[in-house]
């Protein structure tokens, strides 16, 4: 599950929104400031970070994102700043580069770790539904489900099941 936005009280994927809508002079803004704050090589894991955002922010689309940019500063910020979140979102930015077959034993590496924390079994959920693979797909989304505190994130994860459920009661 990449960054989200609320549209009308439910979540709006980072693949799924609408780009037009976002103000390209902010952006340029924050990508200039981003830029200027890792020129100086004294930056930490906040720039990176913010650097990681502007990669998505100048991306036309989530299809022509520069995904190896994205995974570099990640392995950037991970030494600077190691952890398995971090190393959760990289192993997502690999699936988007190098597709869900290749992402999703980085993601199972880590879920032992994070077996607590929601969004790792949702990025689970969605590489092994990319996968074609409805009954790994609909269990880590229960799971991640069952962990989700926010209204917004519980809906489109019901969703996700509800959506699964459909297409293999279908056939």
């Amino acid at each position: 599950m990449l960054c989200a936005e609320l549209r009308d009280g439910d979540l709006v994927l980072l693949e799924d929104q609408d780009r037009s809508l976002w103000d390209r002079a902010l952006i340029a803004e924050g990508v200039a400031l981003t830029t200027r704050a890792l020129k100086t090589r004294l930056f930490g894991p906040y720039s990176l970070q913010a650097a990681i955002a502007a990669v998505h922010a100048e991306a036309p689309s989530t299809s022509r994102t520069d995904w190896s940019e994205i995974i570099g500063l990640y392995d950037v910020l991970s030494r600077l700043d190691p952890s398995l979140v971090i190393a959760l979102n990289r192993a997502v930015a690999v699936a988007m580069r190098d597709g869900p077959e290749v992402g999703l034993p980085l993601v199972e590496s880590l879920l032992g770790e994070l077996v607590g924390y929601h969004l790792a079994h949702a990025a689970h959920a969605d590489l092994c539904r990319r996968l074609g693979r409805k009954e790994a797909a609909i269990a880590a989304y229960r799971k991640a489900l069952s962990m989700s505190r926010q209204e917004p994130e519980r809906r489109f994860l019901q969703r996700r099941i509800d959506q699964l459920g459909e297409r293999r009661q279908t056939r």
